[in-house]
């Protein structure tokens, strides 16, 4: 063993890995921002002897919090591009494809350039582009996506993913203090806006096993910053997903997606409907307070932005595409948005009337 620099303890050598073990493993590291991730994921990394690297989305996505904000369906699509390309690295490192070269695609090329940089990927001596480097190909490797994956749904996406090549997969949670990731952020070159912070931490969906067997393999550290302990805690974690690989789904995948997608279509037409009322109801009261013309537009077009985002919300967050869900589920997840709309819209045509 031997030193990892200041509070990381030593570096532990993964014990003998047994036949049944996953080749290698997929790790989702997430958490508010300036929770710690990345500080995390950076000295996580060189110290557990396993081949890998940690893919930071933000970077690789060409985010920050100085980008102006995406819209959702352009920020969701970016992600399943990013998810692709860890694919691609994936079925490399597992010698299904070879690796081609850089493309025009800006994420595909910052994903190269990390595992890269990392050492999971070489140049290649045939100029086939890169290639896994010896020590890839010779020992399990982990793949730690650093991300806030504040919706069970987006991690859901990478244990699919895992299942698929009967990888590992496991989740480390910083539950860092709302108060304490505000102050850190405010410190950073670009912060982020604080109520963007707070609004991900209204919404974040920790882990739970006790209702999603597939997050089993979950730690949640509750400290600001890693400790020892924290550190075995988090070997002992990667190791056991190791040995233990996600079995490949054998359910009748077609009909499940037919039912989940019924469900999730009718939790947000009942939210649709219910948002209508309550816009409705706002504009009303709006008008009663003598509200002018050019007042009740702009009220109207944001209270229609704002339900755009929640729905939206609706359809990225809820559990509905984990599991076959009910009647009585759907409802659930549809009603659970509705007091928060109520709030934000009242707060908004407070807003208005009281200018």
């Amino acid at each position: 063993m031997r030193s990892a620099g200041p509070g990381l303890g030593p570096v532990v050598e993964p014990g003998p890995v047994s036949g049944l073990a996953a080749r290698g493993g997929l790790c989702a590291l997430g958490g508010l921002p300036a929770a710690g991730k990345s500080s995390l994921g950076r000295a996580l990394r060189p110290r557990l002897r396993w081949g890998g690297a940690v893919l930071n989305y933000d970077c690789l996505l060409g985010a920050g919090p100085e980008r102006p904000r995406q819209p959702p369906s352009h920020w969701k699509q970016s992600r399943q591009e990013l998810l692709q390309c860890v694919e691609r690295v994936l079925r490399v490192l597992l010698g299904w494809d070879p690796l081609p070269s850089p493309g025009p695609q800006p994420i595909w090329e910052r994903v190269l350039a990390a595992c890269h940089e990392q050492g999971l990927l070489t140049d290649s001596d045939t100029g086939d582009g890169c290639v896994p480097t010896p020590a890839a190909t010779t020992r399990p490797f982990y793949l730690i996506l650093d991300d806030n994956f504040y919706y069970r749904s987006m991690r859901y996406e990478v244990y699919q993913l895992a299942r698929k090549y009967s990888l590992s997969y496991c989740q480390i949670f910083l539950d860092c203090p709302l108060e304490c990731c505000l102050q850190r952020n405010r410190l950073r070159s670009n912060p982020v806006p604080d109520e963007t912070i707070r609004l991900m931490a209204r919404k974040i969906e920790m882990p739970d096993v006790r209702k999603n067997a597939w997050e089993r393999n979950s730690l949640i550290l509750r400290s600001s910053n890693s400790t020892l302990e924290d550190d075995k805690q988090i070997i002992g974690l990667l190791a056991s997903a190791l040995e233990n690989p996600v079995k490949p789904n054998e359910e009748n995948t077609e009909q499940k997606e037919a039912d989940q997608a019924a469900c999730a279509a009718s939790a947000v037409h009942q939210a649709d409907q219910a948002c209508r009322r309550i816009i409705s109801q706002a504009m009303k009261d709006a008008k009663d307070h003598n509200a002018l013309p050019s007042v009740m537009k702009s009220l109207a077009e944001e209270l229609n932005r704002l339900k755009a985002e929640f729905l939206e919300d609706l359809r990225q967050g809820d559990n509905l595409k984990n599991q076959t869900c009910t009647e009585d589920e759907y409802s659930d997840a549809a009603a659970s948005i509705i007091p928060s709309f109520q709030h934000e819209a009242t707060t908004l045509v407070n807003k208005y009337i009281l200018k």
